[in-house]
């Protein structure tokens, strides 16, 4: 505040009179100023905090829609066991909404590995080791073209082509605890659908996980059967979208810790892996018949036939 100065002639011989006339117009400025600036700071961390929060809520939701699309559900680590951070469980349903045809358009009824719209008819069929052991190899060259030759085993079975994509110490094929993929996982089997779309012979899909358990031991709750399951199913998306005819597929199939790799480490990172198994097709019909309207009064089969073939041999390619 200036104050203003008001000088008055002297009457007389009288000595001059000054008066210091103080303008109360503004006297509120000092108190005005500050608070204005003080709340507009104030507004503006708050502009800067929605936004961040804006910024990490959509890049969260795409990502949910990923998994989503995956058939898996995110989960995260928490303590010793794992949680799902979708808070109700994995929701939704695992079973397509692709239409059902009739048995008067089936032009095979009594084949179970055929259907409707079978893309592999005409396709010609691994049988042979020595055809499916060229198989493994070319297998094993795309592995290499995505880094992962350490992350393959490949093996010739009495059942067909044995493929395991398994975690290492360094990496994982899934993010951890989720079914999403990682990109070298599925750049991988996306250039494997073209692959086996080339054959007639069909595949089991298995995930795998290791021994970490979940925290929430509630009917209903999230567990590493499901995971795997999840986990089967987004590998089966992947082969799809790579080109692998719908009705390569015979099977998918999670089995959640119940056969690791590694016996002595239950929670070792080799023991989180998807399998694929290339049948040959009497191990395909065989298969089909186990759930189809087959001879239910004939003798079983002797199980330890059933699982030597199915034995972890040694590896073929790499």
């Amino acid at each position: 505040m200036q104050p203003e100065v008001v000088s008055l002639k002297p009457a007389r011989g009288d000595h001059q009179t000054v008066v210091k006339r103080v303008s109360r117009k503004h006297e509120d400025e000092g108190h005005g100023g500050a608070w204005k600036v003080a709340f507009a700071d104030f507004c503006l961390a708050l502009l800067c905090l929605f936004l961040v929060l804006w910024l990490l809520a959509s890049r969260n939701s795409e990502r949910m829609q990923v998994v989503l699309q995956n058939a898996g559900a995110n989960l995260i680590e928490d303590g010793q066991g794992l949680t799902n951070s979708l808070a109700a469980g994995s929701r939704g349903s695992m079973i397509e909404r692709n239409p059902v045809p009739s048995r008067s358009e089936d032009p095979n009824p009594g084949d179970p590995t055929h259907g409707p719209s079978d893309a592999r008819v005409g396709k010609p069929s691994l049988e042979s080791p020595e055809q499916l052991q060229a198989l493994a190899r070319r297998i094993a060259g795309l592995a290499a073209e995505e880094g992962l030759e350490g992350h393959l085993r490949t093996a010739v079975t009495a059942q067909g082509l044995r493929l395991q994509l398994h975690d290492t110490e360094s990496s994982g094929m899934f993010e951890r605890g989720s079914a999403l993929p990682s990109p070298r996982l599925r750049a991988l089997l996306r250039k494997l659908g073209p692959l086996l779309a080339e054959v007639r012979n069909q595949v089991l899909i298995v995930g795998h996980t290791d021994a970490t358990a979940y925290q929430d031991k509630a009917p209903g709750a999230f567990t590493n059967w499901a995971l795997s399951s999840h986990r089967a199913m987004a590998a089966r998306h992947e082969l799809l979208l790579g080109g692998m005819p719908e009705a390569s597929v015979l099977q998918v199939s999670g089995m959640a810790d119940a056969a690791p790799l590694d016996t002595n480490d239950p929670k070792s990172p080799v023991n989180r892996r998807i399998e694929l198994m290339l049948l040959t097709s009497a191990q395909s019909r065989a298969i089909a018949g186990m759930y189809g309207p087959g001879d239910w009064t004939r003798t079983p089969v002797d199980p330890a036939e059933q699982v030597r073939g199915f034995s972890h041999a040694p590896t073929a390619a790499r």
